[in-house]
């Protein structure tokens, strides 16, 4: 995140009044800002919350591709009660996960910690309130009063808070001097898992059983348009590679396929190959 205009989060209704750990933007106040993207540090055990803040995402993302792929990510831990990612300039590569416990949100965050999501390393720190979808869900009794206090907030805040006050700043000075933002801190290099990988116009065919031929596989992915090659691994006979002459057929195809029973029995796994 660039050190001169830190995005700051102008939180929507949905999360309003997630404050992150170490620097989150108050809740519900669009001018806000964010200091400059840190390693996430590791949370004291009495700050865990439901909802976690996280910084140095992929801007390039669209954030409904993002808000989906950060649900798919983190679904296998809990129940995610919501998630809010925004394209304006203060909630650019920033996103609030919300689940129903303190204790899922600890483990989802332990194990996700660092993970390249677009080939960006995700900071997660825990958000220092409950979002409006976990007052909703765990306390619905005090949700107006957790709604009110959150507006009052916001108004008192508008025009007052120091942070908004520092981001203006530093945003005239580089609209004045064209600073160049800090480089991203260094991450250790962690493998991007196979369903997240970038599009491509070769398909990577898994746990394909050993009988399968070329002839199936053609006659399979032939039903798609602009199909060019498939070929088979000799030495390993459960994966193969179709290749499509752009990357969009290889979407439509991966997409139709991924989990066919090519035998009845066992689903074929399909990914975008590594490039």
């Amino acid at each position: 995140m660039a050190d001169i205009a830190a995005p700051t989060p102008s939180i929507p209704d949905s999360m309003q009044g997630v404050l992150a750990t170490g620097g989150p933007p108050p809740e519900g106040t669009p001018d806000a800002a964010v200091e400059p993207a840190q390693p996430a540090p590791a949370p004291e055990e009495e700050n865990a919350c439901e909802t976690l803040y996280i910084q140095n995402l992929n801007e390039k993302i669209k954030p409904e591709v993002l808000k989906a792929s950060l649900r798919g990510l983190f679904k296998s831990y809990g129940e995610v009660l919501d998630v809010v990612a925004h394209s304006n300039l203060r909630m650019r590569g920033q996103a609030f996960v919300s689940f129903s416990s303190p204790e899922v949100a600890k483990k989802a965050m332990k194990d996700v910690q660092r993970f390249p999501l677009y080939s960006k390393p995700m900071q997660i720190s825990f958000a220092r309130t409950r979002s409006d979808a976990v007052v909703k869900k765990v306390d619905s009794g005090h949700y107006d009063e957790h709604k009110a206090r959150r507006d009052e907030h916001k108004k008192t805040t508008r025009y007052t808070n120091p942070l908004k006050q520092k981001f203006r700043a530093k945003r005239m000075a580089a609209e004045v001097d064209g600073a160049a933002a800090a480089p991203a801190p260094k991450r250790p290099n962690v493998q991007m898992p196979d369903e997240y990988l970038p599009p491509n116009k070769i398909l990577f065919l898994q746990n394909l059983p050993e009988s399968v031929t070329k002839d199936q596989l053609l006659a399979l992915f032939s039903q798609y348009p602009n199909l060019y090659e498939v070929r088979l691994i000799p030495s390993k006979k459960d994966i193969a590679f179709v290749e499509f002459i752009d990357e969009g057929s290889a979407g439509v195809a991966k997409d139709a396929l991924h989990n066919y029973k090519l035998d009845g029995e066992n689903k074929i796994k399909i990914t975008f190959a590594r490039k």
